[in-house]
C-alpha cells in the first residue's frame, strides 16, 4: 500500500495533482479543494501522506499535506454511505480542525454542504464521529463559516485561482483576489485579468 509520496509537482488535473517521483513514475493523486498541496507550483518538490483505494476496476490515491488530514479522511470513510469521493468533498469544506469543529458541534447542516453529501449522510457522520474527533479551539471560529471556498477545480473562479498560484501568488492571495471580483459568468481568463488589477 502506498502511504507516502515525495516528488515533483507536475500539474493539476480535475481534482487531482500529478506528482513525479525520483524514479520517474507519475502518480495521479486526488486532493481536497482546500488542500495546502494546491499552493505548490509546477516544478516544486512536494510530499504527502496518501490513502490508496483498491477496487476491481482500478486503484486511486488520495493525498493529504499532514497526518491530521489523512486521519480525519480515514475516519470519515468508515461511516456508511461515505466513500473516498464523499470523504474528500467533506474535506473540501475547510481545514481538518474546522471540519472536526463542525462534527463536534453536531452541525450536520455544514457537513451537508459538501458536494454529494445529503442531510441523512451528514447526520450519520455526526452520530458516528462526534465522540471520536476533537477540535482545537480556533480564535474567531464560526461553525456557520465552514463552507466550500472558491477552490481549484470548482468552476471558472477555481481555474482562475490555479492560474494565479502558477503566477507565484499564494493560494490565500489568489482566493482573495478572485473573490473580490463581483461579476459572475466570466471565463477563467477574465477572472484572472480582473483579479490582477486587485493584486497589482
Amino acid at each position: 500500500m502506498i502511504r507516502f509520496l515525495r516528488g515533483e509537482y507536475l500539474y493539476y488535473e480535475s481534482g487531482a495533482i500529478v506528482v513525479e517521483t525520483p524514479g520517474g513514475i507519475g502518480f495521479r493523486v486526488f486532493v481536497s479543494d482546500t488542500s495546502s498541496l494546491l499552493t505548490a507550483r509546477e516544478g516544486d518538490e512536494i510530499a504527502m501522506y496518501t490513502y490508496m483505494q483498491v477496487k476491481e476496476d482500478g486503484m486511486s490515491l488520495y493525498g493529504f499535506a499532514d497526518t491530521e488530514g489523512l486521519g480525519l479522511f480515514e475516519q470519515l470513510i468508515t461511516v456508511k454511505g461515505v466513500g473516498p469521493k464523499a470523504g474528500l468533498a467533506i474535506m473540501s469544506l475547510g481545514t481538518p480542525n474546522q471540519i472536526k469543529g463542525a462534527i463536534s458541534a453536531g452541525d450536520a447542516a455544514s457537513i451537508a454542504m459538501a458536494q454529494g453529501v445529503g442531510k441523512k449522510t451528514a447526520e450519520r457522520v455526526i452520530l458516528e464521529l462526534k465522540d471520536k474527533v476533537s477540535a482545537l479551539p480556533e480564535e474567531g471560529f464560526d461553525i456557520e463559516g465552514v463552507a466550500p471556498v472558491a477552490a481549484p477545480g470548482s468552476g471558472e473562479r477555481g481555474e482562475a485561482i490555479i492560474a494565479l498560484t502558477t503566477l507565484g501568488y499564494s493560494k490565500k492571495e489568489a482566493e482573495a483576489a478572485v473573490g473580490s471580483v463581483p461579476d459572475e459568468g466570466l471565463t477563467a481568463e477574465e477572472y484572472v485579468k480582473k483579479s490582477l488589477k486587485f493584486l497589482l
